[in-house]
């Protein structure tokens, strides 16, 4: 009996020590602004944080209305046949096999309709592929299962790995004390779990940024739905695209590309600061790498 009393007084603890973390995490996260990241019962896009996506966000809806107004007309189409052509209504039907100004207008109208569309995705396409002036590179190469960073012109290179790895569930990675003290550090709840990273890349708003992707085993894709940038991630080869963001705050993303059993869990998440605060981070980043190459955590507290 005792036995069975100590075995529940252990699980209460540990569930009072999981609660209490929790409300302090949750306490913590309060402070940060997650812009781009999914919400609950979201059906639109997330907020557009760049040119990029807010010209995807038109685009979609433009295609929308299109589709709109096809549905529209076929259903018309279909009532008019069927309520016209029917056999009460047209006893002795029409022999006639072909009508060229119907077999016209069933190829033309297509057509037309391709043509407005293929106008605004191609200029969207040239605008993504073809990179302005940019003030800064950098670079990400996607590894079974997390992503490397380098700034080339600062030479700074680290890894960023998804805070509470290994577990499937937050309440199992908050029972185990040193993976709680890391969900407490990098402010993960409930909201954040599968997408907070131990280090993040930091860049600077209202600047263009060059962003080359590479995978370092398998195919992976780069992704910040914020950001309207999908890139994938092919070994051997150096896929480039930009980004200028608008807004400070945090943006997550995921892997979009099938690379294994841990697709899942490699989150991206990306801190936009001002000019300034990315200035001090720089400087603080460079003397961390400078003094211990091996290095993986950036703190980036003081780009708040």
């Amino acid at each position: 009996m005792n036995g069975k009393k100590d075995m529940r007084m252990d699980k209460l603890a540990k569930a009072l020590i999981c609660a209490s973390a929790a409300i302090l995490v949750g306490g913590a996260a309060v402070a940060q602004e997650l812009v781009g990241i999914p919400r609950p019962n979201g059906m639109g896009f997330q907020p557009a944080a760049t040119e990029l996506a807010r010209d995807l966000h038109w685009l979609d809806g433009f295609l929308n209305y299109i589709m709109l107004g096809i549905v529209i007309l076929v259903t018309g189409l279909l009532v008019f046949v069927a309520l016209r052509f029917n056999e009460k209504a047209n006893p002795t039907p029409a022999r006639f096999t072909h009508n060229a100004l119907v077999e016209v207008l069933w190829t033309g109208i297509p057509i037309a309709i391709l043509v407005v569309i293929a106008a605004p995705s191609l200029n969207l396409l040239h605008k993504q592929v073809i990179l302005p002036e940019t003030a800064m590179t950098i670079k990400a190469v996607g590894n079974q299962w997390y992503w490397s960073y380098e700034y080339p012109d600062e030479e700074i290179i680290f890894d960023s790995l998804m805070v509470g790895s290994g577990f499937k569930s937050l309440e199992a990675a908050m029972a185990d004390e040193r993976t709680r003290e890391q969900l407490i550090k990098h402010n993960v709840t409930k909201e954040t779990w599968l997408l907070q990273t131990d280090t993040e890349v930091v860049v600077p708003i209202g600047v263009n940024i060059r962003l080359l992707v590479t995978g370092a085993d398998v195919i992976h894709s780069w992704t910040i739905p914020a950001f309207g940038v999908k890139m994938d991630a092919v070994p051997g080869r150096l896929n480039e695209t930009w980004f200028n963001v608008e807004r400070e705050g945090i943006y997550y993303g995921q892997c979009s590309e099938l690379c294994g059993q841990l697709h899942a869990y490699m989150p991206i998440a990306v801190r936009a600061v001002t000019p300034e605060a990315y200035a001090v981070w720089l400087t603080g980043a460079k003397e961390l790498y400078a003094s211990n190459p091996g290095a993986r955590s950036v703190d980036v507290a003081s780009a708040d």
